[in-house]
């Protein structure tokens, strides 16, 4: 659950923490052992992705095995394109055959370091689940699959030059797993999505990774054998001649103001994720579609003006994410955490910063969607002045240099927490 000099030191998290861990075990108890391909899934998904695999484990049977194996498969794609030890002459023609594949019984492919290598050697069992599910599933998972490997490919041996570039690639590595996502929810009949959902689904894709690539920069630049870069020079070469420059310490200032102005960047998408999260009716599929965006405006919030980013690993406190599932039960609970993680961001701007003008504006739009949308009035508030959300940051920082437990959004489209 975490050390046990961090839950004494937020006993409100404790309770929540206990539900966490009961709802684990009730997910894990919830592995459908009449279908072997199924149940190998499930057991597969809580590998690579505990958190994952409670949220969707809360939606109905048909639509949780889809979203399941959805998941899966991109993971998987994912692992291909991550794995730099591949050789381009392979890798390029398995990401652009990747939809065929899923409809191969037979095929594996080994790749990808522990959990994620076995997810590639066990392949074929996801593959056979895809083909019991309905068609319109299936339709839904090959288009975003083969769009996907697609996009993947383009940019495998190419650096991330400008924001529309970056905007791409994180529409082809997370935009369209939104899409997917709610291309799923249609076809299962449980949501009727607004006529932009197109443009609103891929701002929740694109929410996610942008949050990711920001809090696992030293971990794709230290990369082997090559380092991964997905901040765009349009923005890094700003602040230094080398993207991998910023992890110096003696670049510690530039660095911070580059990720000052990745974090502003990320907020430009909040707007639509709050209009998406609000049109979703089904109590199950919007908790699912909820928490992880709420972890990322809370991941958001730790990151900036972190020099830790450059320095470790940052993820917010496990207790921190227990509290946000047991309290999003509605769209009030949502504009109420995007409220206070927003405010916390706010007390750390530096009036130097090159982009602290373009920073408070957003949060301030962010801030005024949530007022004028959200009951704030009645939401237990994640903390109750600046001084708290101050000590809650600098918490969770000491947390995450000490390799203490934590939770922490996916990696890239989905990774493991």
């Amino acid at each position: 659950m975490g050390s046990l000099s961090t839950i004494l030191r937020h006993p409100d998290e404790i309770y929540p923490l206990l539900k966490l861990k009961l709802a684990i075990i009730k997910a894990q108890n919830q592995i459908p052992l009449d279908d072997p391909h199924l149940a190998l899934c499930y057991s597969l998904l809580q590998k690579v992705s505990r958190s994952f695999s409670l949220v969707i484990q809360q939606l109905g049977t048909e639509l949780r095995d889809a979203v399941c194996v959805f998941y899966l498969i991109l993971r998987a794609l994912d692992t291909v394109e991550d794995d730099t030890s591949i050789p381009m002459e392979i890798k390029v023609p398995i990401l652009l055959a990747f939809h065929r594949h899923i409809y191969d019984r037979d095929w594996h492919f080994i790749c990808g370091t522990e959990e994620y290598k076995v997810l590639m050697d066990q392949f074929h069992h996801v593959s056979a689940a895809f083909l019991e599910l309905e068609k319109g599933y299936q339709e839904a998972i090959e288009d975003i699959t083969k769009r996907m490997g697609a996009g993947m490919a383009k940019f495998i041996s190419r650096e991330v030059e400008t924001v529309d570039e970056y905007d791409e690639y994180c529409h082809y590595a997370a935009g369209l797993v939104g899409l997917g996502l709610s291309k799923l929810l249609l076809a299962s009949g449980l949501e009727v999505l607004t006529p932009d959902w197109k443009q609103i689904s891929n701002s929740t894709g694109l929410f996610l990774q942008k949050t990711n690539i920001i809090k696992d920069y030293l971990e794709d630049i230290n990369e082997i054998p090559k380092p991964r870069m997905f901040w765009p020079r349009e923005i890094w070469g700003k602040y230094a001649d080398k993207l991998e420059d910023l992890k110096n310490e003696e670049k510690s200032t530039k660095a911070v103001q580059c990720l000052n102005e990745m974090v502003t960047n990320a907020l430009i998408h909040v707007e639509d994720c709050l209009k998406y999260m609000a049109g979703l009716r089904d109590p199950a599929i919007f908790k699912s579609c909820a928490i992880p965006q709420i972890v990322a405006i809370g991941t958001l919030a730790l990151c900036y003006n972190n020099v830790q980013v450059f320095r470790g690993v940052v993820k917010l406190r496990r207790g921190l994410i227990a509290k946000v599932i047991d309290r999003t039960k509605t769209m009030d609970d949502v504009y109420g955490a995007f409220y206070d993680f927003s405010c916390m961001l706010k007390t750390k701007v530096d009036k130097n910063d090159p982009n602290a003008m373009k920073t408070l504006k957003r949060l301030e739009t962010i801030e005024k969607v949530c007022r004028e949308n959200g009951d704030l009035h009645k939401r237990k508030s994640y903390v109750n002045d600046k001084t708290q959300s101050k000590a809650l940051l600098v918490n969770c920082n000491a947390c995450s240099s000490t390799g203490q437990t934590s939770l922490c959004v996916s990696k890239h489209t989905q990774n493991n927490t």
